[in-house]
């Protein structure tokens, strides 16, 4: 769904409320964004687009801590951490302020003011990060109080509001991990997440960026990402061994001016940047990545765009090269049947849905190419979608191939793996990709493509339009999904489990796609197998482990678009987690859902897994309203406990279904929102019309 680009109108999703209530809530956390302007006094280019400061300096200017690198730039990889003795501590700053073109910028850098560090962990690692909010606080009744009980850390939540979520992982959604339902860490607050990998995750390449609902989208397209890779590629994919190893983070912004997108002139409806170098409408000037001629290179992308889907490919001359994928949402391809070997999959190009990444060999262009280019291809999003054209994400330049450097490069500030600051004017990549030094161990899915499953589920998206006066105004559209049957609900973290299932379990999930626009289906805590398209079975090669995974869009008459996907619950997590849309806009208003996953193991219910996943789906048995909240790593109990779902997983305090029910009627008191609009309507930033 189109968004108009207005930096200065967060908090506006208000999801249908009245246009007096909207402004209600604009004029508060405006005000608020009038503070980080205030606060942040220096763009993050000179005046006529110089380069920006050395990282150096950055690092002595709090005002400009969010570095942005002027068109044309070299790409080089961003900062390297690396664990030791099987442990990864890092501390990182959140911090945000306003750019030249009025964008409101959000990032995470380490003390030394190095940006967006890529973390490097092996299986069975741990990562303890530590966080403090840099935010400037909100103004007096912005923040909400949650209930009386202390939540996983702050006890209030406001449009300075943080918690991360480490994309793709397969680790525990408990507090102080992977838990994004009711974990706060607000301005001034500092907070430690502590966690354990699994011994059997797969090698490959993840992410981290904020994840509190209604606030998502503003933080990732203001720029709050950064790239996790877990160690051993090249042990289950020897063809990696050696290779050279770039990392490119593409994230996307606003376009400067805010035009309507789509018409004559193809305006995209968002901007796009590679390791913050930006592709910028009208000129495109992309940054450069340079490559020896016939050089190969593992490219390790990820997609980390609020609301930009990718179509990847390289193009020498305007031919279409061959990508050799290794690895797609962090899982070798081909790894899991048993044999313990990935397999290439030779593609000219690559959809990465947003949120997805792809692991790939790309060979360099000899010396008779003129023009080599990284290329992101027109993606049809649907009649109601954003508009993401046929536009260059970088120019490749080898010593033998100057007329690929269509931009002059600028001075790129760089911070190496071993913490020192320069200023680098070419983009050698810093990393090997280590040799082979052992036969990989058992590989986390296998087997699953064999499995009969023990449920059949179909779930959908959907879309309504409040308003029918201004169907073009996003704040006029509701965002749903929905298991088929139950009435659709827009997310609160109130709500019961939509979907209770047991730990071990196998499903096969249909997604349906009932709206005009795409939608890009993902799941915390684990991966699943894509199985069928529109109800055809997928051909082998495709028949990968992702956990986000593009639902086209339905053409308003004829079947649903469909995808059928196996979802894995063999693993040891257990708990409330979410899925949803990983559009973004489309999270924050509403598109998500929580699933609860029982523990396989539970006294006296014995072996009767499905009986008691029967159970617990049903609303007499359910909790009573009564909540738990997460403190200091363990969740600490509010009220009595009768449901059967408590006497299955054997502690009372392991059910939270109520959680903000107090924030929700004190919110409502201060901005006349009704409850079910509470989450959705934090800070939204950029919002656009249908294209034209």
């Amino acid at each position: 769904m189109q968004q108009t680009s207005m930096p200065n109108r967060p908090f506006a999703h208000a999801l249908g409320a009245t246009a007096g209530t909207a402004a209600v809530v604009s004029r508060g956390i405006a005000a608020f964004l009038a503070i980080a302007a205030v606060l942040v006094l220096f763009p993050s280019t000179g005046p006529g687009g110089e380069p920006p400061k050395s990282a150096i300096n950055k690092a002595l200017d709090p005002a400009n801590p969010c570095t942005r690198y002027a068109g044309g730039s070299i790409i080089s990889n961003p900062l390297d951490l690396f664990s030791k003795n099987g442990v990864l501590r890092v501390d990182l700053l959140y911090n945000t302020q306003q750019d030249a073109d009025g964008r409101i910028l959000f990032c995470f850098t380490t003390p030394n003011g190095a940006e967006a560090p890529t973390l490097h962990i092996h299986p069975g690692d741990r990562l303890v990060m530590t966080i403090k909010n840099n935010l400037p606080p909100p103004l007096p009744g912005e923040r909400v109080p949650a209930p009386t009980v202390e939540v996983c850390g702050a006890s209030s939540i406001g449009p300075d509001s943080l918690n991360v979520h480490f994309h793709g992982t397969n680790t525990s959604p408990v507090c102080h991990q992977d838990e994004v339902i009711h974990t706060l860490v607000n301005s001034g607050e500092t907070f430690t997440y502590n966690l354990k990998f699994p011994s059997n995750e797969p090698p490959g390449l993840y992410w981290y960026h904020p994840h509190v609902h209604g606030l998502s989208d503003a933080a990732v397209m203001g720029g709050a990402s950064g790239a996790l890779i877990v160690e051993g590629l090249e042990a289950v994919q020897p063809a990696v061994a050696r290779l050279p190893e770039r990392v490119f983070v593409v994230r996307d912004q606003t376009v400067a001016g805010q035009p309507l997108p789509g018409g004559p002139n193809d305006v995209p409806s968002w901007d796009v940047t590679v390791n913050y170098v930006p592709s910028a409408y009208p000129d495109y000037n992309a940054g450069i990545i340079k490559l020896r001629p016939k050089e190969k290179q593992l490219w390790r992308v990820v997609n980390a765009t609020a609301d930009t889907v990718l179509d990847l490919q390289v193009q020498y001359d305007g031919v279409p090269q061959t990508l050799q994928v290794v690895a797609l949402d962090g899982v070798p391809t081909g790894s899991q049947d048993g044999t313990r070997r990935g397999k290439i999959v030779d593609m000219t190009d690559i959809l990465v849905p947003t949120a997805g990444r792809a692991e790939f060999i790309v060979k360099g262009p000899d010396s008779s190419v003129h023009d080599a280019q990284f290329l992101t291809l027109n993606v049809d999003t649907g009649p109601i979608g954003d508009v993401d054209p046929t536009r260059p994400l970088a120019f490749i330049q080898t010593r033998r191939n100057p007329r690929s450097a269509v931009a002059s490069p600028t001075a790129n500030a760089h911070a190496n793996s071993a913490g020192t600051i320069g200023a680098v004017a070419e983009s050698r990549p810093e990393l090997t990709m280590p040799a082979v030094s052992g036969p990989p161990g058992p590989q986390r899915f296998e087997g699953l493509a064999k499995i009969n499953p023990s449920v059949e589920r179909t779930l959908y998206f959907s879309e309504v339009i409040t308003d029918e006066r201004d169907p073009e105004d996003w704040l006029n559209t509701q965002f749903f999904i929905t298991v088929d049957g139950a009435t659709p609900e827009l997310f609160d973290p109130n709500n019961p489990p939509a979907i209770t299932t047991t730990q071990g379990s196998v499903e096969d999930w249909t997604i349906e796609n009932r709206s005009l626009e795409v939608h890009e289906f993902h799941i915390h805590q684990i991966h699943f197998l894509l199985l069928a398209i529109n109800g055809v079975a997928v051909p082998p090669e495709q028949q990968q482990f992702l956990d986000t995974v593009q639902v086209p869009y339905w053409s308003g008459s004829g079947p649903y678009p469909s995808v059928t996907v196996r979802m894995d619950f063999r693993g040891p997590d257990i708990g409330d987690f979410v899925y949803h849309c990983h559009i973004l806009a489309h999270e924050d208003g509403g598109m998500m859902a929580i699933i609860r996953v029982l523990p396989k193991k539970l006294g006296w219910f014995g072996p009767y897994g499905r009986f008691r996943t029967m159970l617990a789906s049903i609303p007499w048995f359910r909790a009573k309203r009564s909540s738990s909240w997460c403190v200091s790593g363990r969740t600490v109990k509010r009220g009595r406990y009768s449901s059967i779902e408590a006497l299955a997983l054997g502690t009372p305090e392991a059910i939270a279904t109520r959680r903000r029910r107090d924030a929700i009627a004190n919110w409502r008191e201060i901005s006349g929102i009704p409850p079910q609009r509470y989450e959705a309507s934090a800070l939204r930033g950029p919002i656009r019309p249908r294209k034209i």
